[in-house]
């Protein structure tokens, strides 16, 4: 149809699509602020709102409990370490020590010796007590990290099983939160898509189409980008059932408009010439021609041939000749292209028409 169109028109009609691509660019920005807020009408999940807490808190208090235990009997054991690794250096430098006065005393051999020997003795076993001590401070400490640390894991293991059924729980009900989210989405994409729907059936070409067609992109934006991706899938069932219902629906509303379009121009055709021609609006007929077809039953016609002046399909005329120079000119023009005469005609009660079309 631009064809058909005056320059300025063809302008007009540019800058009111961009009217409708900013009106629905508003509108999807609104609705995609209104829809990333549905999530927050549900209240935020946690573990603990599905867990035991009667069974939870006390074994979690001993998990804490035991925490503590094994982190300080790691510190004391730190301590006990460090004691026994110098009562240890101490007992082997008495050892080496007593070693050697030994083998002095032997190569010596002086008798006056033998209390000293007493001595340096019960100094060695001295430090071996010591040695031994330490050790056993080093062992409890050890016994003591061990036990906290095994009830730790009993307590945790206890703790994974009320967990692990929580956990569950939680999962079940984010897909019942997810479910009612998608819910809220439907309730307010559904209702739209309804109404682009009918907008487009109904007023896609009234005066204010630019907000007709600017609210019908942002449904469509509503629908396939803010509901479509979120979609609840159940292996695929979902999606597949609702692709397949989405279909039949669209293909049910082709298939009716197609049989009523071709029922509307059946009935056209059976008319005569001249009501046909009222039918029509100028810049359909001009749309049509420029497409290579009929203006009354758009089948394909071979417009550049000379011999052709009415349809092979339906009759309808498509050339004339100017009743002023004898031009042949196409039936649907107001005025002659070689002479630039109004082309009138005489309709059958006798009254003239622009080319026995009324204007667009």
């Amino acid at each position: 149809m631009s064809k058909s169109l005056r320059l300025s028109e063809k302008w007009f009609r540019r800058g009111l699509w961009l009217v409708a691509l900013v009106f629905a660019s508003f509108l999807i920005g609104l609705g995609g602020t209104l829809v990333g807020d549905l999530p927050q009408v549900e209240r935020a999940l946690q573990l603990d709102d599905f867990i035991d807490r009667a069974a939870a808190e006390p074994l979690r208090a001993g998990v804490r409990e035991a925490e503590r235990t094994e982190q300080q009997a790691a510190r004391e054991l730190e301590q006990a370490e460090l004691k026994l690794s110098v009562a240890q250096q101490a007992s082997r430098t008495a050892r080496e020590t007593f070693g050697n006065w030994v083998a002095t005393r032997r190569a010596t051999a002086q008798p006056d010796q033998d209390a000293e020997l007493i001595a340096r003795t019960r100094a060695l076993d001295g430090l071996k007590a010591k040695e031994d001590q330490a050790q056993q401070q080093v062992d409890a400490q050890q016994q003591v990290a061990l036990d906290a640390r095994q009830a730790q894991e009993a307590a945790q293991q206890k703790l994974a099983v009320l967990e692990a059924d929580a956990q569950e729980k939680l999962r079940a009900e984010y897909r019942r939160v997810e479910l009612r989210v998608f819910g809220y989405r439907l309730a307010l994409t559904l209702p739209l898509l309804l109404i682009a729907g009918w907008l487009f059936v109904k007023k896609r070409k009234s005066t204010y189409w630019p907000f007709v067609w600017g609210f019908i992109f942002f449904a469509l934006f509503a629908f396939f980008v803010e509901l479509v991706p979120y979609l609840p899938s159940y292996g695929g069932y979902v999606r597949y059932v609702v692709g397949i219902v989405l279909t039949v629906l669209v293909g049910r509303y082709a298939i009716v408009a197609l049989n009523r379009y071709l029922a509307r121009q059946k009935l056209a055709e059976a008319q005569p010439d001249i009501v046909r021609r009222e039918e029509l609006s100028y810049d359909t007929a001009l749309a049509r021609l420029a497409k290579s077809v009929c203006p009354g039953c758009e089948r394909p016609v071979d417009l550049k041939s000379p011999a052709i002046d009415f349809c092979p399909h339906c009759g309808i005329g498509l050339f004339d000749h100017c009743r002023a120079c004898d031009a042949r000119k196409s039936a649907f023009s107001k005025f002659c292209h070689a002479c630039g005469t109004s082309a009138q005609t005489q309709t059958l009660s006798g009254q003239p028409t622009v080319a026995g079309v009324l204007p667009a």
